[in-house]
């Protein structure tokens, strides 16, 4: 078994009968140690599948996304090209690649809420796996457990794994990419740099453009400290460049050779054209004052105006207590990591590590305070990063402590620290479990004091045991913030999975006991199956259903049947599909009668054809009062 890069010994030169001797115990002691690891580490696997898995058939899923994941489970064509509805007549706004798993899950299981949930958990616990396998090999057994402990009990990762948002599998695919990185690295070969290209690839089809922030650290680090001459990294490189392009562009390039008449109309674009809907809509759009670049249809208003952008974003008090608890012991371990390795040689492999994990931290802050439209779980990605931080750091900091010197302050500077930032964070939410600040921070000064004043004639037990509570000062309130999305009174939004008592809708919830929609597939509630009743009594051969002003109106019925429905203007109900000529030549060759129009979307032609040429159907016809913000119209025999 190799020996982790943060506690190899290169100045080793014993003469080899000193060296097999001392190997000869260094393994049996590794035997007993590898089995309380693995013990460690199925505890800490068996936490994360609790967290994200429990009670997920009554977990809140996300509206959109589920209904997609129901069309694309009923539909082959649909699966691939990410249709909307199981006829295929147009996409989502996004890349389909993260709902696959969730399709195929819902096509094997049923249209069941727990079934979509279902590859979230698995993917969530892969992560955890990935990571202490990839930060052990790096830092040492303890790095490892800590930072898998630490991804586990991140909040927003937990709120996300209990959810159906693509964030989930773009998280473990990073992680995988980073896995491949470091081995790249250590041995100098060729092909883990191209799988590592291959993982960010797949991540592109989960997240899109988001994949690639991890690309110019990757450089950079491998381009530092793998073997090699330059010209040699250089040129490794661009081969690993170019295996990340063409697995990103695989889908897009597919859906752009296919001719536009045998597959669906791309959502939120004006030309109809893959490449906007990822570099456009879901890209420039986000930056600055245009929404409409590079031919994007305009986003949503509240995706624009969520507040969750600049540089407080990642600290602020809803985003903050879900990801920044970590943040002061992840600083201080990249920064010390960094500087004591100066002088080192330029393929030092610790050192390596920590500008890697610091790097992708770095990045995805500096983005996220410059872009628009970010929602809260945006930040999960941060999480590997901080857990690995985290784990290295406190492996060499208990390192430079057990040595002695003035190092070893360290390790209580960082604790003290993480302590009282545990308490700025968890202060303007003190009526959420009162307790935990006064705890956090008797453990921290217990632990800070107790690592401070130990010496030589220091028992073991008393340093590990000021150890111990310093780890728990620093895990415990991230801990209590990840199991409050197990309990019913803190579910998170189906738009916005955050745990704890943050985030849209949470006073409503405390102030009145409504019941939270959680959006279950194949569960409509009275209205909308009176509406489908009627739909489907009145039917007589029509290829749609009905036609939807925008996904608004559609997803409740795409969840509860696996009819076509024809979702004009797609997601913001803005693109400009089907056209007002397009919508007659349906009408006119009885392919579709019913037309449901909102309130809630602006006029578009092909809402204005609809009104001008088709009759109101009365609301009680189809189990609906007066006054709603959605209205029926019946267009046969429309001119």
């Amino acid at each position: 078994m190799d020996t982790p890069l943060l506690t190899r010994d290169p100045t080793d030169r014993r003469r080899p009968s000193h060296i097999s001797r001392r190997r000869g115990r260094a393994k049996r002691r590794r035997r007993t140690t590898i089995s309380r690891e693995s013990y460690a580490l199925l505890l800490i696997l068996a936490a994360a599948a609790v967290l994200y898995a429990w009670a997920i058939g009554r977990s809140p899923v996300h509206p959109y996304y589920s209904a997609a994941v129901r069309s694309m489970a009923a539909d082959w064509h649909a699966f691939v090209f990410g249709g909307l509805d199981p006829s295929g007549s147009i996409t989502l706004d996004k890349i389909p690649g993260a709902l696959w798993p969730q399709a195929l899950s819902v096509r094997l299981f049923g249209p069941h809420t727990w079934a979509v949930v279902l590859p979230q958990v698995l993917e969530g616990v892969l992560a955890v796996w990935a990571l202490h396998r990839i930060v052990r090999a790096w830092a040492g057994p303890l790095a490892g457990l800590l930072a898998a402990l630490a991804l586990t009990l991140t909040p927003v990762t937990v709120a996300l794994n209990r959810h159906n948002i693509p964030d989930t599998l773009l998280v473990l695919l990073l992680v995988l990419a980073a896995g491949s990185l470091q081995k790249a690295i250590g041995t100098g070969r060729l092909l883990p740099l191209l799988v590592c290209g291959a993982w960010v690839g797949l991540a592109f089809q989960a997240k899109m453009l988001q994949a690639w922030l991890v690309l110019p650290v990757f450089a950079a680090v491998y381009q530092l400290a793998a073997p090699g001459s330059r010209l040699d990294r250089v040129r490794r490189l661009l081969l690993g460049g170019i295996s990340a392009l063409v697995v990103s562009c695989s889908w897009p390039l597919l859906v752009w050779v296919v001719p536009a008449a045998h597959r669906p109309y791309i959502d939120a674009t004006t030309d109809n054209n893959p490449f906007t809907l990822v570099f456009g809509y879901n890209g420039l759009s986000r930056f600055g004052d245009d929404p409409e670049a590079l031919g994007a249809v305009a986003g949503t208003a509240a995706s624009r105006t969520t507040g969750n952008t600049g540089w407080s974003m990642v600290v602020n008090q809803t985003v903050g207590p879900q990801i920044a608890w970590l943040l002061p012991l992840a600083v201080l371990a990249l920064a010390l990591g960094v500087w004591w390795r100066t002088g080192q040689p330029r393929t030092d492999g610790p050192r390596a590590g920590f500008l890697l994990w610091g790097g992708w931290l770095a990045v995805h802050i500096v983005v996220f305070s410059n872009s628009n439209g970010n929602h809260g779980y945006y930040t999960t990605v941060l999480a590997p990063a901080l857990a690995a931080l985290t784990g290295g750091g406190v492996a060499l900091f208990w390192a430079e402590h057990r040595a002695g010197g003035r190092r070893r302050a360290a390790l209580p500077v960082a604790v003290g620290l993480t302590a009282l930032w545990a308490a700025a964070v968890h202060g303007p939410h003190s009526e959420f479990a009162p307790w935990l600040l006064p705890v956090v921070l008797m453990l921290g000064l217990c632990g800070t004091v107790g690592l401070w004043t130990s010496g030589p004639h220091t028992t073991r037990r008393a340093v590990h045991s000021a150890l111990a509570a310093s780890l728990t000062a620093v895990l415990l309130a991230p801990a209590v913030w990840a199991a409050s999305c197990l309990h019913p009174r803190y579910p998170g939004s189906s738009m916005e999975p955050l745990a704890g008592p943050v985030g849209p809708g949470y006073d409503d919830r405390r102030h009145r006991p409504a019941k939270i929609p959680r959006f279950p597939l194949n569960q409509p509630s009275a209205r909308d199956t009176a509406l489908l009743n009627y739909l489907s009594a009145h039917r007589s051969g029509e290829k749609y259903l009905l036609a939807t002003q925008a996904a608004y109106g559609a997803e409740p019925l795409l969840r509860a049947t696996p009819q076509p429905i024809l979702v004009m203007g797609g997601f913001t109900g803005l693109t400009p599909y089907p056209t007002a000529p397009q919508l007659g030549d349906l009408v006119s060759t009885h392919q579709l009668r019913y037309a449901l129009l909102t309130t809630r979307r602006p006029s578009t032609p092909a809402s204005a054809w609809v009104k001008k040429s088709c009759t109101p159907v009365p609301p009680s016809a189809y189990g609906r009062g007066t006054g709603g913000s959605l209205t029926l119209y019946d267009c046969a025999g429309s001119k």
